[in-house]
């Protein structure tokens, strides 16, 4: 099942946060993101009820397995993206960018074809 790409954005938030803090809450969220606290709340509401992830009594976050799948997906596309396009000669943040853009719309397939070709240390055709 395909999800929004602002799903995808927060699962993947979360996890950077989890390996950062030993709780997510929602305010760590929209202080990561600059959204805005009602904003994320709708957004962790949604996420709950597709089962993506769930929310203790304090209010606390975490990845249920569906939810850890698509966030190490998402994480996975970003860190290989961004360092492929920083190898390439792009600055940092704009590959960042460039990478969180293009994780959400590469099919699997394509992004498999890419990650082999980047870990098997091939170079570009000259003839491009």
């Amino acid at each position: 099942m395909k999800i929004q790409e602002s799903a995808e954005n927060y699962l993947e938030t979360i996890l950077m946060l989890g390996r950062e803090k030993p709780c997510v809450r929602s305010i760590d969220i929209a202080n990561e993101l600059n959204f805005s606290k009602p904003s994320v709340s709708v957004a962790m509401k949604n996420l709950r009820e597709n089962g993506y992830i769930l929310v203790d009594e304090h209010g606390y976050i975490t990845l249920t397995a569906a939810g850890q799948s698509i966030a190490d997906t998402m994480y996975e596309r970003h860190t290989m993206l961004s360092s492929w396009l920083i190898y390439l000669g792009v600055d940092a943040r704009t590959a960042a960018e460039d990478a969180c853009r293009m994780e959400h719309v590469l099919s699997a397939d394509t992004f498999e074809a890419i990650k082999r070709h980047i870990t098997q240390g091939h170079e570009l055709p000259e003839n491009m």
